[in-house]
């Protein structure tokens, strides 16, 4: 059982890889997108957005990866404090931590996707192409092991990726 962090800015490729490599696991994925837009959608506002939904994620992460399932974190984790949230889930229950760094290398690709999505999904929380650099400039480098994985220039990642968490 592993505890497996997919991290990087919106539209990179986090759902859509983390999606398929679940498919190959099999692995819950839990993503703090879903959380933290249900949680607006039903009225439910905090002073630093998005942290509740970090934690009722890691809530759900303990519960599955305590009934014995791989577990798959879709999240942006753009700070040393979100990222240790999960370091700190898989010391207290003992389970390996992987991270999978998500990129996108075209930036005009990466732009394409995020206004695609935008358009497509009706502004439902997702954000823009200006709010993507807005969180670009926020992204915390990451430090230590990682598998880092770039949508563009990756065919099929998925066998690399579920070779890195087994």
């Amino acid at each position: 059982m592993v505890l497996a962090v997919f991290a990087g800015l919106p539209g990179v490729g986090k759902s859509t890889l983390a999606a398929a490599v679940a498919a190959e696991l099999p692995a819950a994925v839990l993503a703090v997108d879903t959380v933290d837009f249900t949680l607006q959608r039903y009225g439910v506002h905090e002073p630093r957005p998005g942290f509740a939904a970090y934690g009722v994620v890691a809530a759900l992460a303990e519960q599955q990866l305590d009934i014995g399932h791989h577990v798959i974190i879709d999240a942006v984790n753009p700070v040393k404090a979100a990222r240790q949230l999960w370091t700190d889930l898989a010391d207290r229950l003992a389970v390996p931590l992987r991270v999978v760094e998500v990129v996108c290398g075209d930036e005009a690709e990466h732009r394409r996707r995020v206004e695609e999505r935008f358009k497509v999904r009706g502004h439902d929380g997702v954000p823009d192409w200006v709010r993507v650099l807005e969180r670009q400039a926020e992204y915390e480098p990451y430090l230590g092991p990682r598998l880092v994985v770039d949508t563009f220039l990756a065919k099929d990642p998925v066998p690399s990726v579920v070779e890195y968490l087994t």
